[in-house]
Order: structure tokens, then C-alpha cells, then sequence
């Protein structure tokens, strides 16, 4: 096949796409310039789309002897990606910045456009695996526990998932290092980026309050309605936070206080006891099927709230794009905004993603 693999300058990326080329495909590399402004090297694993990330890709691309090319999708990925995580902060929801890009960047505005150029399938790092099911793509958890991406790829459609490869799914990423060494790759030893890329610094308060300014209100006791401090924005704070809330004095019962729920409108930050945290059900909508069959009745599966951590067994049923999820156990730290990924357990060939949707309510 014709093969675009999106190589970002780090290692998984790069064997991912060595593995194309080995695998006999036809190979052509291409490194997305994200950011309007990219910094010229990076703060260890802070940040990414730096000018270093785009010299590592080309250094990659040249060892494995493959065409490689720049694409400026920085328009695009503010429009699509930032400016969707500042919007959904200043409405009181929980975005995750990683499934909207892997959603609307790699996997709408990068395959659409590999397409229209004749290519058959794009390549990716990510770890996660693609099986066949009645002639249906199915998503699966990856080998690796720890690095599974699957999450973050659960709002992709089946057209997407049909032309989509994902070379590391049975690899694990101490072995993914090792073959890039093996390979003569410089980044074999590169550090992982992590956190939100386009926030290299790791302040997302302080990111949020540039774009949006004070919007001061009341932090509220949720049971007594009592106020217990001031706050200069609901955009600060997100449930389950319990460090830097502001509070005056501490509660009566001399316990710690955590953020309950945001309520924009009038600025009010609700917070209460941990016991207050704990959610059994969970309502969402715009759902994504990836196997192109939503749920048929009461559905017995695994529910994942955050991209790591944050499962439970659950029963979810579905009413169009709307779903429900009955958990076994309760789950703290759920929000509006967050994406909850729906799992069809499969102890031996990895869990399969059943859809996703976003949610908009708990209980």
C-alpha cells in the first residue's frame, strides 16, 4: 500500500514507520507543524512541534530512506483543538485536548488530505491494535497496559479506523526503544512528551486565564451553601481538584475539601467531601460507534472516564447518540466534557473499544 506515516519526531513514531517500510509498504513520511509560533527546542518532555521534533522526524525519515515532508496544519489545529479546550474550560467542562486532535488533526484533516493525494492508509505511533470483525474494524487496548492509546482514538469513525495502521499494538515500549536503537535512530532515548503540548510550561491555569480573562465568583460549601472563598475564574478548577482551591478556613469536620461541580453562569464552584465525589451513574452524548453498531439493549462493559485510569464495570444502554452507564463500582473525578470510552472486555486479544461519547451529566 501507499503509506503516509504522520512521524512526529519522537521514537514511537519513527519505528512505527520503520515497520511500514519493513513491512514492504510504500513509505512516505510527514511531520505536522501545529503551532503558528514553534519554540526552537524543547523542555525535556514538555511541549511538542518544535523545530527540534521536526528536524528529529526528518533525521528519522533520511535513516529509513524515505521522501519526507513538512505539513502546516497550525491553522487548523488552533481553530479545531485550542480553541475548542479554551471554550469548553469557559463553558465548566473537562476537555481532553489529545481526542479532539486525534479526532479533527491526524484523523480528519491528515487522512482526508492523504487520501485526496492517492494514499491508501496513514501510519501512526500510537499504541493500540486494529482487528477484522464480519469485515468491521474493530479497536483494541494495546499489549502494553501502561502506553495503551486506545482511549484516545475511541472517537474514530469505521471509515477512519479502515485506513488507519498501528504498527506498536502488540509492542511493548521498552522494546520499541530498544528496536530504534537497533535501527541506528537517534531518538531512541528521546523523552515522551506528556501533558498538553501546546502548553509547554504545564500551567493550564495560567493558559486559560490569558485567553480569558478574571471572571471572579464564590467558592461554595455544596451542603451548607455556605461561601468559603473567592475565586477569579470557574475555568481554574476542574472536579476532583482538591490542591490551590482558595478556601479561607477549613471545614468544619476538619476534612479535605474537592471541587464538586462548576457552574459557569454565576461563577459558583461548588466543593464537598470525598464521599460527595463519587458518581454511579453517568449520562453522555454525541456517541461514536467505531464497529458501526451501536449498543442493542443493557450492555455489559467497561467504562473509562480518563485516558488513564478512571474504569469501572458498567452496564451502559444507548438511545441514539445518547448513552447511559449504570457503574458496578462508583468513580470519582468525573466531569462534564471528560470522554467516556465504552469496552467490551478480552483478556486475550485486548479489550475492543464499543464507542465513545462525551459527558454531559452524572449522578
Amino acid at each position: 500500500m501507499r503509506v503516509l506515516a504522520a512521524m512526529s519526531g519522537g521514537v514511537d513514531s519513527a519505528v512505527a514507520a520503520a515497520r511500514a517500510v519493513e513491512a514492504g509498504h510504500d513509505v512516505t513520511g510527514v511531520h505536522l507543524a501545529l503551532s503558528a509560533k514553534p519554540g526552537t527546542l524543547r523542555t525535556g518532555s514538555r511541549g511538542c512541534c518544535t523545530v527540534e521534533d521536526s528536524r528529529d522526524a526528518r533525521r528519522a525519515a533520511d535513516i529509513l530512506g524515505i521522501p519526507f515532508y513538512v505539513w502546516d496544519f497550525a491553522e487548523r489545529f488552533t481553530e479545531e483543538v485550542v480553541e475548542t479546550f479554551v471554550g469548553e474550560y469557559a463553558a465548566g467542562r473537562t476537555p481532553n485536548p489529545c481526542v479532539t486532535c486525534n479526532e479533527k488533526i491526524k484523523f480528519e484533516a491528515l487522512l482526508e488530505k492523504a487520501i485526496a493525494l492517492g494514499f491508501d492508509a496513514v501510519c501512526t505511533g500510537h499504541y493500540a491494535r486494529l482487528s477484522v470483525s464480519d469485515g468491521v474494524p474493530e479497536l483494541r487496548r494495546s499489549a502494553d497496559d501502561h502506553k495503551d492509546q486506545s482511549y484516545v482514538l475511541a472517537s474514530l469513525t469505521p471509515e477512519q479506523l479502515r485506513h488507519a495502521m498501528f504498527p506498536l499494538g502488540d509492542s511493548r515500549k521498552p522494546d520499541v526503544r530498544e528496536e530504534a536503537a537497533e535501527r541506528g535512530l537517534a531518538v531512541a532515548e528521546k523523552p515522551d512528551s506528556h501533558d498538553i503540548c501546546f502548553i509547554p510550561d504545564g500551567d493550564t491555569k495560567k493558559f486559560l486565564e490569558n485567553r480569558l480573562g478574571e471572571r471572579p465568583g464564590d467558592l461554595v460549601d455544596a451542603e451548607t451553601g455556605a461561601v468559603l472563598g473567592k475565586h477569579t475564574g470557574v475555568h481554574g478548577f476542574t472536579v476532583g481538584q482538591r490542591k490551590g482551591l482558595g478556601i479561607d478556613a477549613p471545614a468544619a469536620d476538619g476534612k479535605p475539601r474537592y471541587v464538586l461541580s462548576l457552574e459557569p453562569v454565576s461563577g459558583t464552584v461548588k466543593v464537598g467531601s470525598s464521599e460527595e465525589l463519587a458518581v454511579s451513574t453517568i449520562d453522555a452524548d454525541r456517541a461514536i460507534w467505531p464497529s458501526e453498531q451501536p449498543l442493542s439493549g443493557p450492555t455489559e462493559c467497561v467504562v473509562q472516564v480518563r485516558a488513564h485510569g478512571g474504569m469501572a464495570p458498567a452496564v451502559a444502554e444507548a438511545d441514539g447518540d445518547a448513552v447511559r452507564m449504570s457503574l458496578r463500582e462508583p468513580l470519582t473525578g468525573v466531569a462534564p466534557g471528560q470522554v467516556a470510552v465504552l469496552y467490551r472486555p478480552d483478556a486475550e486479544a485486548g479489550d475492543v473499544v464499543l464507542g465513545s461519547a462525551k459527558i454531559a451529566a452524572t449522578a
